[in-house]
C-alpha cells in the first residue's frame, strides 16, 4: 500500500487515474485524531480547476467502462470484495484514527459497505431487461438499462467507509465512472478503498477520490458532464444539494438530518427496550443518521424505564476507539463537541430534567463528551427539534399509542422509526399509520440490507430516489425500450395507415 494512505503523512492527496493526486490548489485542510486532538495530517482541498480535470479524466475513461462485459466488472468487483475483506482491520483503524469511533464499531461499519459490494456482485441480473415478442405483427420489443456516464457522490463524516459503499459499488458495476468527495474530516478510508479497488483491476479514471470543501462541492453539482449526484449529510445542504443540481438538469439523490423516534409500549420487555436505547442512542458517541435521539415512553412506564437507561449509560465506558474496553469514543472535532455540549444548558434552561450530563469529560484531551439524558422532554424544547448528532438521548412522555404515533408524524423528518412491543396487532397498525421511510419493530435501527434501499420521508430525503437495493440500480441506470421488426420477406408493400397493435 502506498504511503500517501497513510494519516501520519502531512498531505492526503486525491486520487486521479488509480493514482494518487496533490492537484492544483494550494488550500488544505488539518486532519485530526479525535481521541487526542493532534493535528495528524493535513488534506488538499481541490478547487474548481482540479474538479474539471478530475471529471476530464472520468469522461474520458467512460467509454470503455460502458462497454467493459458484465462477466468482466463482475470479476473485478469479487477481486474488489475479497480485498476490502482481506484488509478490514486497516480500513477501520483509518476511520477510527480519523472518526474517532471504537474498532469494533469501525468494522461493522465495513461489514455493512461491504455487504454493498456484494450485490452490486450480482449486477448480471440486476441489470437484466425484459422482453416481449409479437406486439405486433412482426414486431418485437425489449428494453435494458444503460449507465448514465460520470456520477459523483458526496459523503459525510460519520460513515466514511459504508456511505460511500452505498455508491460507487452499484453504479461503477452498472457501466458509470464515479467521482468520490468524502468529507475532509476523514479523507484516508476514501484514499484506501481506491487504492485497493484499482489493486482489484478497475481501470485508471474509473474511480476518482477529489477531496475537498464547499468550492468542490460547488463544481461538482453544476459541472455540465456530471450526470448525476449522490449525497448524504445535513437536511439544509441536503435541499441545497438538490435544488443546486437538479437546477443544472441533473438526477439527484441527497439524504438529509433525522430525528429519529423509539416509541416504548407498556407491554414491551422493558430491559430489552432499555438495552436498545443505549446501543441505538450512544453508539458511535450518536454520530449515526439511524441513530435514536427521541425515546417516547408511554404511560405508566416512564419512570421505570428513565431509571433502567440511566443505569446503563452510566456504566457506558468512554474512552480512545483504540482501547480494546471503550464502548463509545470522542465526537468527530472539538467545534462539533462543543456545540453537542451547548444543547445541554439549552435543554435545562428551556424546562427539561438533565438525567445524565455527560460534559465531565470535556476537559481532557481529545473530543470527548459522555453520555446525556433528558427526562420530561416537550416538542417545543431545542433539544427535541434539531438534530443534534452526538450522545444526547431525549425522552418524551405521551398517555397513549395514538400520542405516540401522532408526536412521530408530526415531525418534519422521517428516517427511521422503532417501536418496542410484544403485541402483534399494535405493531401491525404501526407499521401502517406511522410515515417515516425505515420502520423497526422491537430494532432500534432498522437499517436496510443491501438488497433494500435506505432512504427516509420528508425532509430526511430530497429526490425520488434512496440508495442501494434496486432503487440504487434504477438511479444509476436509464430506460430504453427498442421495438424491432423484420418483416417475413414474403410479405411487403407500403401501408399508409395508422399502426396498431393487430
Amino acid at each position: 500500500m502506498e504511503a500517501s494512505l497513510d494519516t501520519k503523512t502531512q498531505k492526503v492527496q486525491h486520487r486521479l487515474g488509480g493514482s494518487p493526486w496533490a492537484g492544483n490548489s494550494e488550500r488544505q485542510s488539518p486532519v485530526f485524531n479525535p481521541a487526542t486532538g493532534a493535528v495528524t495530517g493535513h488534506v488538499a482541498l481541490a478547487s474548481s480547476a482540479d474538479v474539471d480535470k478530475v471529471v476530464r479524466t472520468a469522461k474520458e475513461a467512460s467509454p470503455e467502462w460502458r462497454a467493459t462485459p458484465l462477466g468482466r466488472r463482475v470479476k473485478i468487483m469479487f477481486a474488489f470484495r475479497e480485498l476490502l475483506t482481506k484488509n478490514q482491520r486497516k480500513l477501520a483503524e483509518l476511520i477510527t484514527a480519523e472518526h474517532g469511533k471504537v474498532l469494533s464499531d469501525a468494522e461493522g461499519e465495513v461489514t455493512r459497505g461491504i455487504e454493498v459490494v456484494e450485490f452490486a456482485c450480482g449486477i448480471p441480473h440486476l441489470l437484466k431487461g425484459e422482453y416481449s415478442e409479437a406486439v405486433s405483427s412482426d414486431v418485437d420489443s425489449h428494453s435494458i438499462r444503460q449507465p448514465l456516464g460520470v456520477v459523483a457522490g458526496i459523503t459525510p463524516f460519520n460513515f466514511p467507509a459504508m456511505v460511500p459503499m452505498w455508491m460507487y459499488p452499484i453504479a461503477i458495476a452498472s457501466g458509470n465512472c464515479f467521482i468520490l468527495k468524502p468529507s475532509e474530516k476523514v479523507p484516508s478510508a476514501a484514499n484506501f478503498m481506491a487504492e485497493l479497488f484499482h489493486e482489484a483491476g478497475l481501470p485508471p479514471g474509473v474511480f476518482s477520490v477529489l477531496h475537498g470543501d464547499k468550492e468542490a462541492v460547488d463544481a461538482l453539482l453544476t459541472h455540465k458532464d456530471i450526470a448525476s449526484i449522490s449525497f448524504v449529510g445535513s437536511t439544509p445542504i441536503a435541499k441545497y444539494v438538490y435544488e443546486t443540481a437538479c437546477a443544472s438538469g441533473k438526477r439527484v439523490q441527497a439524504l438529509g438530518g433525522a430525528k429519529n423516534h423509539m416509541i416504548v409500549l407498556p407491554d414491551a420487555d422493558l430491559d430489552a427496550a432499555a438495552d436498545a436505547a443505549i446501543g441505538a442512542a450512544y453508539g458511535s458517541a450518536g454520530e449515526r443518521c439511524m441513530a435514536i435521539s427521541a425515546l417516547v415512553a408511554v404511560d405508566p412506564i416512564g419512570d421505570q424505564l428513565v431509571e433502567k437507561i440511566r443505569e446503563r449509560a452510566e456504566a457506558i465506558r468512554t474512552a480512545p476507539g483504540t482501547d480494546d474496553t471503550a464502548e463509545m469514543g470522542p465526537l468527530v472535532t472539538e467545534q462539533h463537541r462543543d456545540r453537542v455540549a451547548g444543547y445541554l444548558e439549552s435543554g435545562v434552561g428551556e424546562g427539561a430534567s438533565l438525567i445524565l450530563d455527560g460534559r465531565s469529560l470535556c476537559g481532557d484531551p481529545g473530543f470527548f463528551l459522555g453520555p446525556c439524558l433528558f427526562d420530561h422532554v416537550a416538542p417545543e424544547m431545542s433539544i427535541y427539534r434539531d438534530e443534534i448528532f452526538g450522545p444526547v438521548l431525549s425522552v418524551l412522555r405521551v398517555p397513549t399509542y395514538e400520542d405516540a404515533v401522532r408526536l412521530v408524524n408530526k415531525n418534519p423528518y422521517g428516517n427511521g422509526v422503532a417501536l418496542f412491543t410484544r403485541d402483534g396487532g399494535a405493531a401491525r397498525r404501526f407499521e401502517f399509520e406511522i410515515e417515516a421511510g425505515m420502520v423497526g419493530i422491537n430494532i432500534p435501527i432498522p437499517v436496510p440490507m443491501a438488497y433494500y434501499s435506505f432512504g427516509g420521508w420528508g425532509d430526511s430525503l430530497f429526490g425520488d430516489t434512496p440508495v442501494h437495493g434496486m432503487e440504487g440500480i434504477r438511479f444509476y441506470t436509464r430506460l430504453k425500450t427498442i421495438s424491432t421488426r423484420f418483416a417475413d420477406p414474403s410479405q411487403g408493400g407500403a401501408n399508409l395507415g395508422f399502426p396498431t397493435n393487430d
